[in-house]
């Protein structure tokens, strides 16, 4: 694994910060996510024959990253080309590549991801969202909860169970619904978290669905599951890192500013030393995240696993210790709508209980890499 960014990776980083900045927060999000599509920002990690970059999840959480950094991230970026683009790339028939990639990558269609449901919470083993076969077609009924952005995206990604036919368990399958399919609907949850992309419960209600709705092959269960989670885990990483470099820069500036007494605040240790110290633990989050995608990437999948993991834990953390002091540095100024800080004390809390909490990311670690034994 390189220990530095490549040429290439600086360049990217550098252009994707100078749109970032044309942006800012006052950012419209289709305006946006309109340039970034035609820099051909979006797609850069999906198949060069499909009309993407060619690139990685490596590429796409640098742009995800510097967008976040310079105020203006765009969530779907998580949904829309990192999970579903890379699990319809890896794993989808031809014809769904033909359909979805060309318009992934050029931003002129989106797809949302569902797999959350009331009852399940993060164990995606307790998905009682189901199919069933009706001839050749497929009916899904179930409900999903916490699902971004339907309102915006063309279809979503499902993730159901349907009976395996050899040993009667149920396996999770993803199926790709679109939005005005009958029997698909959604409500938006009333969040005081305010941002761009909406929140919603999804409901599905015997959605018939052709057989080509099924992405991948019938036998791939959590294969192609996890193709999916482990990007959603880094691009969380790169999203919560960006917040916390955007609110670190904003109080650096204002502690090289502001003097109350002979020297400006910054100067002081008590306000330096916590604002150095969020700078190295975002530091540290991004080198585990560029590892993950650097794994995941090289086709390491039970690798990248444990690494997406401890990168989203440990950026989920920073980005909220980062976003805190940087708030308390500019004391009552922190909390103003002028310096646009105090909706990221909510924001930057998202990092750390979606999409897994930062408690099941732990009971990870202990099992699968510590080998200690589980309590449930």
């Amino acid at each position: 694994m390189p220990t530095t960014e490549t040429e290439e990776h600086k360049a990217l980083r550098s252009a994707v910060s100078a749109l970032g900045k044309r942006h800012g927060r006052t950012y419209d999000r289709e305006q946006l996510w309109s340039e970034a599509a035609k820099l051909g920002y979006l797609g850069v990690n999906l198949p060069e024959e499909y009309g993407g970059g060619g690139g990685g999840i490596s590429e796409l959480s640098i742009v995800l990253e510097e967008l976040g950094a310079a105020g203006c991230p765009l969530l779907m970026m998580v949904v829309s080309p990192a999970i579903c683009g890379t699990v319809i790339a890896r794993f989808g028939t031809e014809a769904q590549k033909q359909t979805w990639l060309p318009a992934l990558a050029d931003g002129t269609r989106t797809m949302a991801f569902g797999i959350t449901e009331p009852d399940a919470g993060s164990n995606s083993h307790r998905i009682t969202t189901t199919a069933r076969k009706d001839g050749t077609d497929w009916l899904l009924t179930g409900r999903k909860v916490f699902i971004s952005g339907v309102d915006l995206a063309d279809a979503t990604l499902i993730v159901g169970r349907t009976e395996d036919s050899r040993t009667g368990r149920l396996k999770p399958r993803l199926f790709i619904v679109p939005r005005d399919a009958p029997g698909f609907t959604r409500r938006q949850i009333d969040m005081e978290l305010q941002a761009t992309e909406k929140q919603f419960e999804l409901t599905l209600d015997d959605v018939r669905l052709p057989a080509d709705a099924l992405v991948g092959d019938e036998d791939a269960g959590l294969l192609q599951l996890f193709a999916g989670l482990n990007p959603e885990r880094i691009m969380t990483a790169a999203f919560a890192i960006g917040m916390g470099r955007y609110a670190l820069a904003r109080a650096i500036e204002y502690a090289r500013d502001r003097t109350v007494w002979d020297a400006p605040i910054g100067a002081h240790q008590a306000i330096a030393h916590p604002l150095a110290q969020a700078h190295i633990d975002l530091e540290l989050a991004r080198l585990m995240m560029q590892k993950a995608a650097y794994l995941y990437d090289a086709g390491d999948d039970m690798g990248a696993g444990e690494a997406a993991n401890m990168a989203k834990y440990a950026a989920g953390e920073a980005c909220v210790r980062a976003v805190d002091q940087s708030v308390h540095t500019l004391g009552g100024n922190g909390l103003t709508r002028e310096f646009g800080l105090a909706s990221l004390i909510t924001a930057a809390r998202v990092a750390r209980i979606a999409p897994v909490s930062r408690e099941m990311i732990l009971n990870y670690v202990s099992h699968q890499t510590l080998g200690l034994p589980k309590s449930y």
